[in-house]
């Protein structure tokens, strides 16, 4: 562990590549299946594989998921855009070449903001989002000497969001993961899934003398398959590279790759550079023009992204910026709530239901949102049941919730009264019940009314025992100031 003396001395530079599959139904430039899970080798075609004669055809869905993430990451959208052939041999690239942008991006520049841990906001600039396809997946079986391939992933589209070298530290490239994760499923684009691969991430990480101006030699670690990793990674590499310069040794450019069970990073091969890929522009396909009319309908076809709806929830809903969080942190949860505050003006009610009773099911069932067995329209019936002192949140909590969960057959104030949970709210039955409780804690009524405030609970606890749970509390609390401070 370097000491955090020697570790102030530097500056991490950090830089991202973000590879997201794209929800398409066909691959980028084929009409094979991009279908997760099937068989190895069962969509494949000529064109994936590159045989002669045949001849690529671009996916117009993949060029329109592009726009709408260039459009999310305030990027210039080019009008005239092309693809390039990018030259390397690996197993699992068919052709030998990849088709992808380089030399005119669909997406350039661009801003993601994103949030810290701390509660500081800051915002990351990109360099570009371009197109691409993927490559296969070479598979090697512990024991086996043989490497297996399979092609289904080939020409599966992919978008590359690149960033500047502009993170500092393991949390901004942890956050900024994360806000890229939760906008490719707002915009419906790709799914976030790590595990399954359909969001890659590449680090290229870079330490300097703080107060230098020229960074340093960067190294790329791949192989990352959770943000966790990715954290970790980068820990280990602002380490390892800050060991190499103090102890006199030279950085080498180089591409390595993270070991999840060990924490560390080693080498796979020296960096390439530009030359090594031999760019050229792809002679089988034309550029791709884009239309004023079709980026406009592209642009009225995206939905409110997190960052709005989180600026919606603060400034129209109240609601405070942690809760406005959690709210948006997916779609659907975000339109779930705004569903249920087109019948409740209770938002803050609302949004506690949401983070509390309801986040706990769904956690505990491991389901999303929209398989809740309650509907908003009942939701906002149990809230109003609360809001009119009908029943306390812990009556509704605990015993009306649980009903609903399991049985859509009943409303909120049915159960209330078939299982005798409405409040008692009149004073004149409450006060014989608070008499009761008074009379039968003398001793306590004495320790208050000496100083002891802190018996209003204990007060309380035994009225609320003596009704079944029944009585107002604010009812209740008020009868019992005003005996025992009369």
């Amino acid at each position: 562990m370097l000491s955090e003396e020697l570790k102030n001395k530097y500056q991490l530079i950090i830089g991202l590549e973000v590879h997201a599959q794209l929800q398409t139904e066909s691959k980028i430039f084929a009409s094979d299946s991009t279908a997760y899970g099937n068989s190895p080798n069962t969509q494949i075609s000529a064109i994936t594989l590159g045989h002669p004669g045949t001849l690529p055809k671009v996916n117009k869905k993949a060029i329109e998921f592009a726009i709408r993430m260039g459009i999310a990451c305030d990027c210039e959208i080019s009008r005239n855009t092309s693809f390039d052939r990018k030259n390397y041999f690996y197993p699992d690239l068919p052709k030998g070449y990849q088709i992808t942008q380089d030399k005119a991006p669909i997406c350039v520049g661009g801003l993601v903001p994103i949030v810290l841990p701390d509660g500081r906001t800051r915002t990351v600039k990109l360099n570009r989002i371009h197109l691409e396809e993927d490559a296969g997946k070479s598979i090697h079986l512990a024991g086996e000497a043989d490497t297996l391939v399979d092609f289904n992933r080939a020409g599966t589209p992919l978008i590359e969001i690149v960033t500047e070298p502009d993170m500092q530290s393991p949390e901004e490239a942890y956050a900024f993961l994360a806000e890229i994760k939760k906008l490719v499923k707002y915009l419906e684009i790709c799914d976030g899934n790590m595990e399954e691969g359909s969001l890659r991430c590449d680090a290229n990480v870079s330490v300097m003398l703080k107060g230098a101006t020229e960074l340093g030699k960067k190294v790329e670690v791949k192989n990352m398959n959770s943000f966790r990793n990715v954290f970790r990674a980068i820990e280990h590499e602002h380490e390892r590279l800050i060991h190499l310069i103090e102890a006199g040794e030279v950085i080498i450019s180089e591409t390595r790759t993270f070991d999840a069970s060990a924490g560390t990073t080693s080498s796979m091969r020296a960096k390439e550079d530009l030359n090594d890929y031999r760019y050229f522009p792809e002679p089988d396909l034309s550029p791709v023009f884009i239309s004023d009319e079709w980026l406009n309908s592209v642009k009225s076809n995206i939905s409110q992204l997190p960052r709005e709806l989180h600026l919606r929830l603060v400034e129209e809903f109240g609601l405070p910026s942690y809760d406005a969080g959690v709210l948006t942190e997916a779609k659907e949860t975000a339109l779930w709530f705004l569903d249920l505050c087109e019948k409740t003006s209770n938002y803050k009610a609302a949004s506690n239901w949401m983070m509390g009773p309801i986040k706990s099911y769904l956690n505990e069932k491991n389901l999303n949102i929209v398989d809740l067995p309650i509907s908003t329209d009942t939701m906002a019936q149990l809230i109003e049941l609360i809001d009119d002192n009908k029943v306390s949140f812990t009556v509704a909590a605990q015993s009306i919730y649980p009903v609903l969960l399991q049985s859509a057959s009943e409303t909120p104030i049915q159960i209330a009264q078939r299982l005798n949970l409405i409040q008692e709210s009149d004073e004149d039955s409450l006060m014989l019940v608070v008499e009761a409780v008074l009379e039968e804690n003398q001793a306590k009524v004495k320790e208050y009314k000496s100083g002891k405030k802190g018996l209003m609970g204990m007060f309380m606890g035994q009225v609320m025992q003596k009704s079944n749970g029944k009585a107002d509390p604010k009812v209740a609390t008020k009868l019992l100031i005003e005996i025992l401070e009369g």
